[in-house]
């Protein structure tokens, strides 16, 4: 299914899209209060999308030196063409030291990767740490959104899970006492598993080093207990020098919840003593991407989110509407650079209001993009044919005053006299709006006749 079709299916429960819509919004209030108390928020944009500019331009250069460095650390480094590869390096670390069941932190590139499926089918037990990733693996359902996983989730919704997976009491659904179960049952888990995997938030090219932020404190604990730590990087999580982390720190969280900093920002940059430590680097079409002049500022993003906490369509279509690992309008334009045919949908999922744009801490023009998108999705041929005709029926009728004249005639006349022809279910406007009160005339009527009484 398609975008629309799948948002119809969110939309059918009103009271979950009006609290799914006002709790983003709250989100993105909470983003604006802190964003407003820094007089230098502007400028901190600025210099965090030009580093990313330089990371861009000079990337492979940037790759060298951080393995170059990570090296001389003590981790060990792994290159993946795609998921695909990346999912069997993981695996074959797991199987050279016989360990099927392990525990992971929050990684958006493990998802885009579908490691979980892959080692599930490969035997291998994984438990998400993150208390948002876990309750939608216990939902056997895809995070919804790159921070907020369980967003789409009521806290009656999480309490039912837990009664069923964790044995809480039924219709206990107090948050407190349901993210203690959690950290309970999880406790267990990080004290028994010998491998974690964890993402990585920035990755430090100077030093070798890379840093995880979380709120929650669980990437620190798979990694500090485990006897190997697996982390999973995409190529484009690089910054030039350790001083360039300081820009990045005060922008993420301030931009993904409205918090001034993480709670934890960990850097790891050597294996404790008797410990592995594994870093993957994963391309996954990321190059294609760089050599794509109209795409390739997407690659700046640093995965806070903000740009779903302010989009209209998103806060009220859902997360897994948009059927990719990342959603909302970010996703919309990294989506169809790997997969056109399967994302065609993605990029017109939008109103282009620009409000992605203006909330993005990196300045990538992500609505501009999306308009690009739809341009080259259209030229080679995966609009449908339906939409294919109605563009072409519009562009003949703007480009012909007299039929487009004859056009706003009939359209009055008929909503006048046969409003039933177009107030149906079969016209998808109607389907969630009312049709407007037809005008008495047409602009072009009302300019004459106020150029005539002017003169």
């Amino acid at each position: 299914m398609d975008h629309s079709q799948l948002a119809a299916t969110f939309n059918k429960d009103e009271s979950r899209v009006t609290w799914h819509d006002e709790t983003l919004w709250w989100v993105r209030q909470k983003r604006d209060k802190q964003a407003h108390q820094l007089p230098e928020w502007e400028r901190l944009r600025e210099t965090a999308s030009r580093i990313k500019n330089n990371v861009l331009s000079n990337l492979s250069g940037y790759l060298e030196e951080f393995e170059a460095n990570a090296i001389k650390n003590g981790i060990t480094v792994h290159w993946a063409a795609d998921g695909k590869e990346h999912n069997a390096i993981v695996h074959s670390i797991l199987q050279k030291h016989g360990v099927n069941k392990i525990v992971k932190s929050k990684s958006m590139l493990t998802e885009e990767c579908h490691l979980n499926e892959y080692l599930h089918q490969q035997g291998v037990e994984v438990i998400d740490t993150d208390l948002g990733e876990y309750i939608v693996q216990l939902a056997k359902e895809p995070p919804s959104h790159i921070v907020l996983p369980c967003i789409h989730k009521k806290k009656e919704d999480i309490g039912e899970l837990f009664h069923q997976y964790l044995g809480t009491p039924e219709g206990n659904a107090d948050p407190q006492f349901l993210t203690n179960a959690a950290r309970l049952h999880l406790r267990e888990k990080f004290l028994t598993r010998k491998i974690a995997i964890t993402g990585v938030n920035f990755a430090v090219a100077e030093t070798g080093e890379f840093v995880v932020c979380t709120n929650e404190g669980n990437a620190d604990m798979g990694a500090h207990l485990s006897d190997v730590h697996i982390a999973c990087m995409g190529l484009e999580k690089l910054i030039p020098k350790r001083k360039h982390l300081s820009v990045f720190l005060r922008l993420l969280t301030r931009s993904a919840t409205g918090q001034p900093i993480t709670t934890y920002s960990s850097h790891f940059k050597k294996p404790r003593k008797n410990q592995e430590m594994h870093i993957v680097l994963v391309d996954n079409g990321r190059s294609r991407q760089l050599g794509r002049p109209d795409f390739r500022n997407s690659l700046k993003c640093i995965r806070c989110g903000a740009c779903m906490n302010t989009c209209p369509v998103y806060r009220r279509s859902g997360g897994h509407s948009y059927h990719n690992a990342i959603a909302g309008p970010i996703g919309s334009i990294l989506a169809p650079n790997i997969d056109m045919k399967d994302y065609a949908d993605l990029p017109f999922a939008s109103t282009l209001c620009g409000s992605c744009s203006n909330v993005c801490p990196v300045k990538i023009d992500i609505h501009d993009q999306l308009y690009k998108w739809r341009q080259v999705l259209v030229k080679d041929g995966h609009a449908s044919i339906v939409k294919k005709l109605g563009m072409k029926g519009m562009t003949f009728t703007l480009s012909h005053p007299a039929v487009f004249n004859f056009a706003g005639k009939a359209g009055r006349w008929v909503l006048k006299h046969t409003p039933f022809v177009v107030n149906n279910g079969f016209n998808p406007w109607f389907k969630q709006r009312d049709m407007p009160e037809p005008p008495k005339e047409s602009f072009a009527e009302w300019y004459k006749k106020a150029v005539s009484n002017q003169q």
